[in-house]
């Protein structure tokens, strides 16, 4: 569960980092408002533009809360070590970049600027920082002296 919300709270950063990003001009769209806008169902599609927003927001929280608990089960001694978090974060844009958009075809592969891709490697490493929780090594009650 503490795995979960590390998840969560690490993509709420995110999303003020790509807020951030989007307004200074840096990203056109995001990969979860891209996927929606192209893969989505009709139904999702046809909300009104509020509500989709609201959708994507709720969607790439869920999605950072599986990828906290996914990290989580990574063997303690790597997990531990200076840099895990960052990198972990760096993975999963990577495979997003060279898994994701080319096996769904998604316009972001033709159109991403370098600023574009330099910003959503940041923010994954945001991500990745904020789960590990800034380099400090997380010790449950149990383990409490």
């Amino acid at each position: 569960m503490v795995a979960a919300v590390r998840g969560a709270v690490a993509a709420m950063c995110m999303s003020g980092m790509r807020e951030l990003t989007v307004r200074a001009g840096l990203v056109e769209a995001t990969p979860p408002e891209m996927i929606t806008d192209e893969h989505a169902p009709a139904a999702v599609r046809r909300l009104p533009r509020r509500g989709r927003d609201v959708l994507v927001v709720v969607a790439h929280w869920a999605y950072g809360a599986t990828g906290g608990v996914v990290f989580d089960r990574i063997p303690e001694r790597v997990r531990s070590r200076p840099g895990a978090g960052p990198a972990y974060g760096v993975v999963l844009w990577l495979g997003f970049e060279f898994l994701v958009v080319p096996l769904s075809g998604l316009r972001f592969r033709h159109g991403g600027s370098v600023g574009q891709r330099v910003a959503f490697a940041a923010d994954h490493i945001l991500y990745g920082a904020v789960l590990q929780g800034g380099g400090r090594r997380h010790v449950s009650r149990r383990q409490r002296p």
